[in-house]
């Protein structure tokens, strides 16, 4: 193989990744120019231009995507095999990107974050709050946390959790002015506030469990919201009712603040999970993260 065949595929995959000939010039520790000087011997020596430069933008080529594509994968291989060589040694160090709701973060994180910390002080915890799915090889995580039916197929998932107990909620000023559905029906004559997925832009549809039937509710909402916590918080504010996992308004429940309904036709769901790549499973800080998890939270059960 051409000794120089691999000149200029790092500064390539920086600028691709970040959009931006500075920002990979920091990452990689180099000048802007010494980063531009590699990509233009790296687009003379194949004879294709690899990016769209203007004053504002740095975009990829149709070529130079295509070659991100075939490269992303095995650079991310190669990442992998280096890493698992740490995986030899029981000493957990580096950095650890971890990606989970809001709501996971309150119930599952923040309280072991402290006993994680004096056990790993050489483990730096980057941790991303994010309601929507996300692909954990292409954003760059270690793992992350989700409910168990958002999962993809090819990750390595251990549970947190038990089943997750939804419910329908609402403020006591609410239920003084509007009154309590006795059953799913009900909700037609209420207001609710809505709660539209990040990736997907879909608006969540209520179901309940009415005797052996599964039903869906399109209740009447003049709010739709993309955040978890806004949704509890509105609903708080006595605008309408939300439909929401239990441990999301865990505190506001346990304070009176809201007040839960329909509770017999409201179905449970999977639990929480960690989940990350079969690559990261040998990393000794991602292991050391799981096991205080473990030591820290009760069993799911």
């Amino acid at each position: 193989m051409d000794k120089d065949a691999f000149d200029g595929i790092a500064m390539f995959l920086a600028v691709a990744e970040h959009k931006s000939f500075t920002v990979a010039g920091s990452r990689l520790q180099v000048s802007p120019t010494a980063v531009s000087k590699a990509i233009r011997l790296l687009e003379r020596r194949h004879g294709v231009p690899l990016f769209q430069r203007t004053t504002r933008r740095v975009a990829l080529t149709e070529a130079g995507a295509s070659l991100y594509a075939r490269l992303r994968p095995a650079v991310e291989e190669i990442g992998g095999a280096l890493e698992a060589l740490g995986g030899f040694s029981t000493h957990a160090s580096g950095t650890l990107r971890i990606t989970m709701t809001r709501a996971a973060c309150a119930l599952l994180v923040e309280p072991t974050i402290e006993r994680f910390r004096l056990l790993h002080p050489e483990v730096h915890l980057d941790l991303t709050l994010d309601e929507g799915v996300v692909d954990l090889v292409e954003s760059g995580f270690d793992a992350g946390i989700r409910l168990g039916e958002t999962l993809a197929k090819d990750m390595v998932a251990l549970r947190l959790t038990p089943g997750v107990t939804w419910c329908v909620v609402g403020s006591p000023a609410y239920f003084a002015r509007a009154g309590r559905p006795k059953a799913p029906a009900d909700l037609m004559r209420h207001q609710g506030i809505q709660y539209r997925f990040v990736k997907s832009g879909l608006i969540h549809r209520w179901d309940f469990q009415v005797g052996r039937r599964k039903v869906w509710v399109d209740i009447d909402s003049k709010v739709t919201v993309n955040d978890r916590n806004t949704l509890v918080d509105l609903a708080r504010r006595g605008l309408g009712l939300a439909y929401v996992a239990e441990f999301e308004a865990g505190r506001e429940l346990a304070a009176g603040e809201l007040e839960a309904v329909l509770a017999p036709y409201v179905p449970r769901s999977d639990g929480l999970y960690v989940y990350f790549p079969v690559r990261t499973q040998s990393q000794a800080k991602l292991r050391a993260f799981i096991d205080v998890l473990k030591m820290v939270l009760p069993p799911a059960g």
